[in-house]
């Protein structure tokens, strides 16, 4: 039986409670979060017995074998580190770390302890995506030429999730001195890893520009200064020579939560889409090639983050998508801020 530990009982923590809840060979042993009203309505709720107001106090206590660390971005390494310090299996929330010295001392920590390290880039469940990877290694669209991708929500525009403007789940994400680094840190690291692990490369040079739009009288909310950015548009090359548009906004209106690539080889091309939800793949190859044809690919099932979190610990087996990898979109983030900030300059990663 596995024994985890939820480190940051907010609202991204249920889903970690919840899958967790569904496996027969996890316990979920205890719960850490300074705020006590919110550690013990969760602990509560899921029926966690063991509540500490912080990570030491959990270290010294000891009695956990693996972590889910749910905090904010702005404290995912100083939460983090103490823990492979002491040995612990980590899954740690997307992006790693908020820079990229913070995320790759990280990964190194983490090898150096033989633990096993996953950051939750949750579009690897995505049976499309994964598909489409598959497909490009073993070679079915040739050579890697152009990508497009983005990833959409609008939330600036609609209240499904909530109301931004006096919801705090919501206007920490859009401050930057409350640990936000904008769209490119909250999904720009998903869409970034999208497309990058379908095209079968890691990032080579980047050149981006971010924007914030003007939302609130003197950009400020209570206790919010609304300065993180709000859309990005990036050009991005890989290592394999495809270069491609990556945009990410939370102002796309009529889109809730939908994420698009397309990759283009020199035998065809594949559309991975996740809209509505809901995951879907096609394929123009071969004689398709002169109509525009495109075919749909019935994708095979995956096993969730969580669960390949768990097996990798029962099996003693490394995990995917490491902190190596958090770390190396983290340095991909980095340099488009840079880019951002001298103009939209070309930045080598």
């Amino acid at each position: 039986m596995i024994r985890v530990l939820i480190v940051g009982t907010g609202a991204m923590a249920h889903d970690h409670a919840k899958a967790y809840a569904a496996m027969d060979d996890v316990t979920m042993i205890a719960g850490v979060d300074p705020n006590a009203d919110n550690l013990q309505a969760f602990c509560s709720e899921y029926g966690i017995e063991n509540r500490f107001a912080s990570v030491a106090d959990a270290i010294a206590w000891g009695r956990f074998d693996a972590v889910s660390n749910v905090t904010p971005d702005a404290i995912h390494h100083r939460t983090t580190m103490p823990l492979l310090a002491a040995g612990k299996h980590v899954l740690c929330e997307k992006p790693l770390a908020v820079n990229y010295a913070d995320a790759a001392e990280m990964a190194a920590s983490a090898a150096a302890a033989g633990v096993v390290n996953m950051v939750n880039l949750t579009y690897r469940n995505v049976p499309a995506l994964m598909q489409a990877a598959q497909m490009v290694q073993d070679g079915q669209i040739g050579e890697v030429r152009h990508f497009e991708a983005s990833y959409l929500q609008s939330w600036l525009t609609q209240d499904l999730w909530g109301d931004w403007q006096s919801d705090a789940t919501w206007l920490w994400r859009l401050s930057t001195a409350h640990g936000s680094m904008g769209v490119l840190g909250d999904v720009g690291v998903h869409i970034l890893d999208f497309a990058s692990f379908a095209a079968g490369a890691e990032p080579d040079r980047v050149s981006c520009r971010l924007k914030t739009f003007d939302k609130a009288a003197g950009d400020r909310i209570g206790d919010y200064t609304l300065d993180a950015n709000d859309s990005m548009a990036m050009h991005l090359s890989l290592k394999n020579g495809a270069i491609g548009v990556i945009h990410a906004s939370r102002f796309a209106s009529g889109h809730i939560n939908d994420l698009r690539l397309r990759l283009y080889g020199t035998k065809g091309g594949l559309d991975v889409r996740f809209e509505g939800w809901e995951s879907h793949l096609s394929i123009c190859r071969g004689d398709d090639l002169r109509e525009g044809k495109w075919v749909d690919v019935d994708p095979t099932p995956v096993v969730p983050n969580f669960r390949r979190f768990v097996e990798a610990i029962n099996a003693g087996q490394p995990a995917t998508p490491d902190f190596a990898r958090g770390a190396a979109l983290q340095r991909v983030l980095d340099q488009a801020v840079a880019s951002d900030a001298a103009g939209a300059c070309d930045q080598a990663i």
